[in-house]
C-alpha cells in the first residue's frame, strides 16, 4: 500500500511532527495495514512525499526500531517486523487494572511512587554516587585538555582509557589490546550494537530462560528469532543447549554466567568449559554480558567466559552503571578479531561516540586506583543490604509457601509461587501496600503469566528491605489464602433436593 495517502501530519500541533508520524505507522501496523516484512518508503522519499525535513522521517524510523515495530537491514532499508507471539500479551494486559505499569516494565521502565519500598528497580540509590571524587577528576580533566575534553572522540573509544581498560582486565585473566576494546554507552548499547553489525531478519539467537528483558527487545527488533533454554541454579542446562545449537545454528548464544539476571544463578566452572567447547565445536558466537561479577561477597569463582575463551568465539560486555553512576553510561565491549570492523561500523552508525568527556575522567578513575576505592565502598554496602535481605527472607518467608535461591553476590533474588499463582496478581496486591516487586512474565520469551518474580537491594536501604519483606510476606500469605478459601467454595457439594 501507499502509506502517504494514509498519512496526515498536523504542522500546527504541539506534538512533533516526528512522534505524530511513528504512532500513524505504528498504528497501520498494529491494524495489519503494514504487512510484516513489507519494505517502508525510503527516508528522502517518504519526507518529499509529506513535505517534512528527513530527519522527522529518520528520528520516527528509529523510534518504531527501538519499540520493535520495525528492523533494519544495512543497504536494503526499513522494513515490518513479524509479529512475535511472544509480545507482552493483551490477555495479561486485560487482566490486571495497571496494565500501563506491566507495560513500562516489560519496555525496561517502572514508575516509582513516593513512599514506595522498591525491590524492582537495579539501580543504586543517588546517595552512593561518587560525585565529590567525580567533581575533582572532573575539574583535573577540564585543566590538562582544556576544549579537547569536549570534542568528538575515535568512534571506537579513548584510547588511553581503552589501555587503562586492559590492565583492568588483566586483573581478571582476561587478556587483550586496546584495539580489541570499544567503548560503549552502556550494556544495553552494547547489546544494540552487536545486534546491528551481526543479526540479520530471521537469524536465530539462543538466550537462556528467563533472561534480561532488554535482550529481548533489542533481539526481536532486528527479526530474530529467539530461542530460550532453561537456565538451572548451576547454569543453562547444556545437554538442551547442544540440542537447540544443532536444530537451530543460532548465529549468536546470549548468556550472563555469574549472577545472572534476574535470578542471581551463577554457572559453574565445569559448565563455563563446556559452553566454550560447544562455541568452538560448532563455531557460534557467544555473547558474554557481564553484569555483576563485581559484587561477589560469598562466590569463590568468578571466572568469565571470556578468560576461558581460546578461538576468540566470546564478546565480552561490561557496564559500570549498576556500580557507578548510572546517567553517565558507559561500558565497554571486548571484540573478537573476525566481527572487529562490523562492530566499529555499528557503532559509529549508532552515536558517533560515547561521551568524550566521561571517558576521560573514567581514565583517571582507573589509573589513580581510585575505582578500585570505590568498587571496595560499593561491595561494603550492598553486602550489608545483601546478608540483611537473607536474614529476613529467612525469618519471613520460612512459613509461606514461596521457593526462592540464595546467590552468593549480586543484587536480585529469584522467587517462585506455588503452580497455578501468577506474579502480576501479586505485583498488583503489592503495589497496593507500597511495595515494588518484578514480575517473572517481563523476563521469559513468552511473555504469559508466570509465578516468579524477581526482588532486588539496589535501591532499598537495610531498614526498609526488613519493612518491605514482612509486608510482602503477608501480601503472599493473604493472596494463598484468598486462593485457598475461594477453591473450598467450588469444591463444595449440596443436594439438589
Amino acid at each position: 500500500m501507499e502509506i502517504y495517502r494514509e498519512i496526515y501530519l498536523d504542522k500546527n500541533s504541539p506534538q512533533h511532527l516526528y512522534m505524530q508520524l511513528f504512532q500513524k505507522i505504528r498504528q497501520l501496523i498494529i491494524e495489519e495495514k503494514l504487512k510484516a516484512n513489507q519494505k517502508l518508503p525510503p527516508i528522502r522519499q517518504l519526507a518529499n512525499a509529506l513535505g517534512v525535513n528527513t530527519s522527522t522521517i529518520v528520528n520516527a524510523y528509529s523510534l518504531l526500531e527501538k519499540e520493535g515495530f520495525v528492523y533494519k537491514k544495512i543497504g536494503s532499508g526499513t522494513f515490518v517486523s513479524a509479529k512475535q507471539d511472544d509480545d507482552l500479551s493483551d490477555e495479561l494486559l486485560k487482566k490486571y487494572p495497571l496494565d500501563e505499569d506491566i507495560r513500562l516494565m516489560d519496555r525496561g521502565q517502572i514508575q516509582i511512587k513516593e513512599n514506595m519500598i522498591s525491590f524492582a528497580s537495579a539501580t543504586p540509590t543517588s546517595d552512593l554516587f561518587p560525585v565529590e571524587d567525580f567533581k575533582i577528576l572532573l575539574n583535573e580533566v577540564l585543566d590538562r585538555d582544556k576544549g579537547d575534553a569536549f570534542g568528538y572522540q575515535e568512534s571506537q573509544g579513548y584510547y588511553p582509557l581503552r589501555e587503562s581498560l586492559v590492565n583492568y582486565l588483566e586483573e581478571i585473566n582476561i587478556k587483550t589490546k586496546p584495539e580489541n576494546i570499544q567503548i560503549i554507552s552502556g550494556a544495553q548499547q552494547g547489546i544494540d550494537v552487536i545486534s546491528k553489525a551481526l543479526i540479520d531478519y530471521k537469524d536465530t539467537i539462543i538466550v537462556e530462560s528467563p533472561t534480561y528483558t532488554g535482550a529481548i527487545g533489542t533481539f526481536r527488533s532486528r527479526g530474530a528469532k529467539i530461542i530460550s533454554v532453561p537456565i538451572l541454579n548451576d547454569g543453562v542446562d547444556i545437554k538442551i543447549l547442544e540440542e537447540k545449537i544443532q536444530e537451530y545454528k543460532p548465529k549468536l548464544i546470549y548468556l550472563m554466567p555469574n549472577f545472572q539476571n534476574p535470578t542471581g544463578y551463577s554457572y559453574s566452572k565445569e559448565k563455563k568449559l563446556k559452553i566454550i567447547d560447544l562455541a568452538e565445536k560448532y563455531n557460534t558466537l557467544i555473547v558474554e554480558d557481564d553484569y555483576l561479577s563485581d559484587l561477589s561477597f560469598y562466590s569463590e569463582d568468578n571466572t568469565t567466559l571470556k578468560s576461558l575463551d581460546r578461538n576468540d568465539s566470546v564478546i565480552y560486555i561490561k557496564s559500570f552503571s549498576k556500580i557507578f553512576m548510572p546517567g553517565l553510561r558507559l561500558g565497554f565491549l571486548v571484540i573478537p578479531k573476525k566481527i572487529h570492523h562490523r562492530i566499529l561500523a555499528a557503532k559509529h552508525t549508532s552515536d558517533i561516540s560515547t561521551s568524550g568527556l566521561n571517558q576521560r575522567v573514567f581514565d583517571l578513575y582507573l589509573r589513580k586506583g581510585i575505582w578500585k576505592k570505590h568498587i571496595r565502598y560499593m561491595e561494603k554496602i550492598y553486602k550489608e543490604r545483601f546478608d540483611v535481605m537473607k536474614s529476613c527472607i529467612d525469618k519471613y518467608f520460612k512459613d509461606i509457601e514461596v521457593q526462592y535461591y540464595l546467590p552468593q553476590g549480586g543484587l536480585n533474588f529469584w522467587f517462585s509461587l506455588p503452580e497455578g499463582y501468577d506474579s502480576n496478581k501479586l505485583y498488583v496486591e503489592a503495589s497496593k501496600n507500597n511495595i515494588l516487586i518484578l514480575p517473572g512474565s517481563i523476563f521469559f520469551i513468552s511473555k504469559k503469566e508466570s509465578k516468579c518474580f524477581r526482588l532486588s537491594i539496589a535501591s532499598v536501604y537495610p531498614k526498609d528491605i526488613e519493612i518491605g519483606i514482612k509486608s510482602l510476606s503477608n501480601v503472599i500469605k493473604n493472596l494463598i489464602e484468598k486462593d485457598t478459601n475461594k477453591r473450598k467454595r467450588l469444591d463444595t457439594y449440596t443436594p439438589l433436593l
